[in-house]
């Protein structure tokens, strides 16, 4: 069992003052306190690196948690597995950074992947029933549907 931080879940860690950064600590502790892995594909890195000081910032935060965060490279059973989980969904590229996010909780063995994007997320997890969708909570304190 894992957790994934997608990439809105890894822009909170980004901003000490985005409404869900404490949600997303707080996770990452529980797991690691159940001696869980906190993933972040690396794909997911992509929608992050943005110019010089987003990138350096993006840098910073992995370097800072490099002891609790494991990054997920694409590699060929990873490429096969998130297009198994877009075909499954029927949905095309446009949803490959999720669908890596996904890919990478079933190759865990399952597990609860933190998004900002709750719809598309579920959508995609669907068909596996040891992937919970955690939404992040929302600029009121709340969780999103």
């Amino acid at each position: 069992m894992r957790l994934v931080l997608d990439a809105e879940a890894v822009n909170a860690l980004l901003h000490r003052d985005h409404h869900s950064r404490g949600q997303v600590r707080n996770s990452m502790r529980a797991a690691i306190r159940l001696q869980r892995d906190v993933v972040v594909p690396t794909i997911v890195l992509a929608e992050l690196y943005r110019g010089a000081g987003r990138s350096a910032a993006v840098d910073a935060l992995l370097a800072r948690d490099a002891d609790a965060l494991s990054l997920r490279d694409t590699d060929r059973s990873m490429a096969r597995l998130a297009g198994a989980v877009l075909a499954q969904a029927g949905l095309g590229s446009r949803y490959l950074a999720d669908a890596h996010a996904v890919a990478a909780a079933v190759e865990g063995g399952g597990g609860v992947i933190l998004t900002g994007d709750p719809a598309d997320l579920a959508r995609l997890a669907g068909p596996y029933p040891t992937v919970a969708v955690e939404p992040l909570a929302s600029p009121g304190g709340r969780g999103r549907s």
